[in-house]
Parts: C-alpha cells; structure tokens; sequence
C-alpha cells in the first residue's frame, strides 16, 4: 500500500522563479521523491497600445517576440492590432509561437483585434480580460505602457499580496522606463504604506539576456 502526498512550494527554494511540486510517495516504509517544475510556458504580455512612442521600444518588443517564437512560447496578450501589442505579437508568430488574446468587447466594436490570434478569449470588460491573462499565464511581463498597462500591473500585484495567487510581474525596464515606479515602491515601503516587501510580487530585467534567464 502506498501513501501519496501533493505538496505545492514556491520555487524560491529552486531560484524562486516559479511553482514547484513535489509528491512524496511512502511505500513498504521507503519514501520516494518526485519533484516536478512547472515550467513557464506560457507568457502574459502587459504593453503600449500606442504606435507613436520611441522606435527603441518596438525595437524591443521585436526581440522578445523573437525569443518567445524560438522558444516555443504561448504570447497571452489583449489581442490588439496597435502598438507594441501588435509589434511583440507579429515578431511572436512569425518565430513559432501560439498567440492567445484576451478581447474585450469594446475592442471588438472598434475594429482593432489583431489578425494574429491562434486562440481567443471574449470578455466583456477590461477587468474580466486582467482576470483571463492572470490565470492562463505563468508569469507576466510588463513592457513600457500607459495607464492601462499600470492598470494590468498592479491588478497582479494587488491580488497576490492578499494571497489570490503567487504569479510574479517582470519588469522589462527597458532605457529605464520603470525607474520611476520602483523609487515609488520605495516611498510606499518607506513611509510604510506597503505591509509586505514589494519585491516579493515583481521581478526586474533590463535587458533580454536577463528576462530570458528569469523565464527559464
């Protein structure tokens, strides 16, 4: 007769970078170990919906699409035909990856849904589409953004820090752009108005070598 055990621990144990599990088998008074890693395929895409910002950032945003398609990667994104959102997904597709997106109805009606999905998710607002990107991604990655991508950001942080889920956000600071939300992060911890280290919630990159090896 064998006892089974599911055990669930955060990887920090093992690099800190995703959900480990670990099933301890106990048979005939010998205990076996199996650890198994979860590994993060598929890729939640927070990004600008503008196409007037700095060339250096789609430059960018091309590289990780890259990486994503090589490394044979599912993109879950918002699904739409603008900024860098089209840009990461295009370089996405055409290296190999599946492209997921998440489209409110709003996006619909206005004809901006990209041609690029393999897979879609219809929501009825940007809440239920936050909702959709968190639970069908293991990580996500924060590229340069206006207030919707900060909207998207702190939905994932917020609801970790009350438990909901142990899903970290990556920074791509990409020439720096995030420089100015972690100095306030460092206000909020300073003037205590963060109970919990914010850092517990996000991670950092700054360029695509150091993001690759996060995702890993």
């Amino acid at each position: 007769m064998s006892v089974v055990y599911h055990v669930f621990v955060n990887k920090l144990f093992f690099r800190g970078k995703n959900t480990t599990k670990l099933i301890v088998v106990i048979q005939k008074k010998r205990i076996f170990v199996l650890l198994i890693i979860n590994k993060m395929e598929k890729i939640g895409i927070f990004c600008s919906a503008s196409d007037v910002i700095s060339p250096n950032y789609f430059e960018k945003a091309r590289e990780l699409g890259t990486w994503l398609g090589e490394n044979h990667k599912t993109l879950i994104y918002g699904g739409a035909n603008l900024g860098l959102m089209e840009c990461v997904a295009q370089s996405a597709k055409k290296h190999g990856a599946t492209i997921m997106g998440v489209v409110p109805t709003k996006l619909e009606e206005r004809g901006a849904v990209s041609d690029l999905l393999d897979i879609t998710f219809r929501t009825d607002n940007l809440s239920d589409r936050k909702d959709v990107i968190l639970r069908e991604s293991d990580v996500m990655i924060a590229l340069p953004g206006g207030v919707g991508t900060l909207d998207e950001v702190f939905h994932v942080m917020a609801s970790a820090s009350i438990g909901y889920h142990a899903k970290k956000v990556i920074f791509y600071n990409v020439d720096g752009f995030w420089n100015p939300m972690f100095e306030l992060f460092r206000q909020l911890k300073d003037t205590r108005f963060a109970r919990r280290p914010l850092e517990n919630y996000y991670q950092v990159a700054n360029d695509l070598e150091e993001l690759a090896e996060l995702l890993k």
